[in-house]
């Protein structure tokens, strides 16, 4: 078995030009979620307002209201509970974080999971730019941070894109036990209340010091959390022999114990049940993408403009 897919160049890289062609596909989507039946279940129904939104005033709390948006403040003054209203800014900041690490470049089928990521951000950036919002995000890798400030424009689009298609060719050594801390830290002085923030990643190192910075951005601000992941991650395969490669390292996989088998899908469950209680409790949206799924669709799931009932 090899961690190369065997569809060809387009299952392991991507290039600038498949990107730019997906802003065809932009009018397709837009950037509030609709209710729908998640294609890999788990998806949650955000409390995602669509642009960022402005303090109005404060009126009397209301059956149904977020209890995360009472004024505290006037509850106390007046003894009566007071929730606040916002009202629609003209544009708001959306943020993509894409992780191109080591990890992020294996696959057993379809595509690689960078070649996924890489798809799944280039959309939401076409989409952001037709929007008319403005767009910033990272991109982190083993070597360090690419940043991009917020800015409207097709620019600003293109700047992206040609960075998630050079980071295609980037081939680094993977470091051992990283924290995605550092990577929500940084997010957090970039995302101003109000911004859509997205993270395409495949959550390798999400421990509790990332929950802890996670938590602090979604406080403020609405939170898509996309999981990109390869089918062997969540189970070994039947029983056997395996050899698995990158071109330069083989390991021997061996799937004949029945404890290993076991033990390898609980942890895969274990990590994935985190992410989706996380989600449940901050009021996040989240969805998985598969290396054999199509991202269009994935993101149509969440974003298309169609309602579905």
């Amino acid at each position: 078995m090899s961690t190369v897919p065997k569809s060809g160049n387009s299952a392991i890289s991507v290039s600038l030009g498949e990107l730019v062609a997906l802003s065809n596909k932009a009018r397709q989507l837009h950037l509030r979620p609709r209710v729908v039946r998640a294609r890999q279940g788990g998806q949650y129904i955000s409390r995602m307002r669509g642009r960022g939104m402005e303090f109005d005033e404060s009126r009397l709390y209301q059956p149904g209201d977020d209890v995360r948006n009472i004024d505290w403040r006037v509850t106390a003054r007046t003894g009566k509970t007071h929730s606040k209203v916002f009202r629609e800014e003209r544009e708001r900041p959306v943020l993509i974080s894409v992780d191109a690490r080591q990890p992020m470049f294996f696959a057993t089928r379809g595509r690689f999971k960078w070649v996924q990521a890489a798809r799944l951000a280039a959309q939401l950036a076409w989409t952001t730019h037709q929007a008319g919002d403005r767009l910033g995000g990272e991109i982190f890798s083993d070597d360090g941070f690419a940043e991009f400030r917020p800015r409207r424009g097709k620019q600003s689009v293109l700047r992206f894109v040609k960075t998630l298609a050079d980071a295609s060719m980037r081939q680094a050594e993977f470091a051992a036990g990283f924290s995605m801390e550092k990577i929500f830290r940084r997010l957090h002085r970039t995302a101003h209340p109000g911004s859509l923030v997205i993270f395409i990643s495949d959550f390798r190192g999400f421990d509790e010091a990332s929950e802890r910075q996670l938590a602090r951005i979604a406080r403020h601000n609405d939170v898509l959390l996309l999981h990109v992941f390869d089918w062997l991650e969540a189970s070994l395969p039947r029983k056997g022999h395996y050899r698995l490669g990158d071109g330069i390292r083989t390991l021997e996989l061996d799937t004949g114990d029945a404890n290993l088998q076991s033990s390898y899908q609980q942890q895969y469950q274990h990590r994935v049940a985190r992410l989706k209680n996380l989600c449940r409790r901050l009021h996040m949206t989240w969805q998985q993408c598969a290396t054999d799924d199509d991202p269009v669709a994935v993101l149509h799931d969440i974003f298309g403009k169609e309602t579905v009932r």
